[in-house]
């Protein structure tokens, strides 16, 4: 059995016993296997072993990425979510690449994306990214912004607003950590309750998917507990 089966085999327990935990039905979480650094064979491995949602921060690697795993395997019925920082300029090719987007940061970019997809794909999935800890160095809209943000968006064509996503800043401890992501529950509480339809929580990464999931989370993204450590070029 391969390493990044085995490392599936375990992220998928560890999210079943967090949802079981929460008292939360296990099909309510989605997996997003985030493959960035990693090359299309670690992609090809871990839909051979079930995974069909993947997560890419830098869009020039995810390009050739996409595009090396359609050639080698065509059959592959993949799913691709962009979930890193988005210039203005490179809207267009996320538009024409990607189901879904977690980190539209500003109205801006969603109307860019909105008139940049094609006309013969589905609506594109979008997260507005939130900065729940309000970290200078973190994208993302405030949360007392957020609701005219979120009408806005989901008033465009082409798009389809399904919620919110947030990184939280790192904490150690199980109880901080769930902080911020219960803060992100009663945010989409809210605008669900202004009237928009919305059904995601992006949030939760390895090392708080667990606190994550118990305050609500439907698509936890981790890359390193699948994939092992990553190793940036210098």
């Amino acid at each position: 059995m391969s390493v990044i089966r085995q490392n599936l085999q375990a992220v998928r327990q560890r999210i079943t016993d967090a949802a079981n935990s929460a008292r939360r039905d296990v099909h309510g979480v989605e997996l997003l296997a985030v493959s960035k650094t990693f090359g299309a064979d670690a992609v090809i491995a871990a839909a051979e072993a079930g995974q069909g949602a993947f997560g890419e921060n830098y869009l020039q690697e995810a390009l050739e990425k996409i595009a090396e795993v359609k050639a080698a395997r065509p059959d592959l019925q993949l799913e691709w979510h962009f979930i890193g920082p988005i210039q203005s300029n490179k809207t267009r090719p996320i538009a024409e690449h990607f189901d879904w987007v977690h980190s539209v940061d500003r109205e801006k970019i969603a109307q860019r994306l909105s008139e940049q997809r094609p006309a013969h794909l589905p609506p594109l999935n979008i997260c507005l990214q939130v900065n729940i800890s309000g970290e200078a160095s973190k994208s993302g809209v405030l949360p007392s912004e957020t609701l005219a943000v979120a009408q806005a968006i989901s008033a465009l064509p082409r798009l389809y607003l399904r919620g919110l996503m947030a990184i939280p800043e790192a904490v150690g401890d199980a109880e901080q950590q769930r902080a911020p992501f219960r803060q992100m529950h009663a945010l989409l509480d809210q605008l669900r309750a202004e009237g928009l339809k919305l059904d995601t929580l992006s949030m939760g990464m390895s090392g708080d998917m667990d606190a994550a999931i118990a305050e609500g989370a439907t698509i936890v993204r981790i890359g390193s507990a699948i994939f092992g450590t990553r190793e940036y070029a210098k």
